[in-house]
């Protein structure tokens, strides 16, 4: 539980600095308001369908999730006449299972994460790196 603690403090300054990527602060000020849940979701997600968490013990297939980082993407004039207010991209590093259950695997997964009208959509994203979630 302090880890998940821990990580969810460390997800909120780490966003903290995406507000740097031009994008117009929506209701409250923070055009990133609801991605973490969004991010949450996605968690969940990778553990549903990634190969790497087939194998299950005690109903996980993979653990020791972490955002290892959340970039903020400018938007396109385009962009804006589409009523997209915000766009980054995070990179999730987890665990995965041996078939024996064992715990070796390391695994990634990497996503766009775009607000439009409100609404937060995802799509997968090519690899970026992993401690600036610069594009490679």
């Amino acid at each position: 539980m302090k880890l998940r603690a821990a990580a969810s403090l460390f997800s909120a300054f780490a966003l903290s600095a995406c507000g740097q990527g031009g994008a117009a602060s929506g209701p409250g000020g923070d055009p990133y308001a609801g991605v973490d849940a969004e991010i949450r979701t996605w968690r969940a997600v990778i553990e549903s369908e990634n190969p790497l968490c087939a194998a299950k013990v005690e109903g996980q297939g993979c653990e020791a999730f972490e955002v290892a980082c959340k970039g903020a993407r400018e938007l396109t004039p385009a962009d804006r006449a589409a009523g997209v207010s915000a766009r980054l991209v995070a990179a999730m590093i987890f665990q995965g299972r041996e078939p024996d259950g064992s715990t070796s695997r390391p695994g990634s997964a990497f996503a766009t994460f775009t607000k439009a009208d409100g609404t937060w959509t995802r799509t997968e994203s090519e690899p970026v790196n992993l401690s600036t979630c610069a594009p490679f």
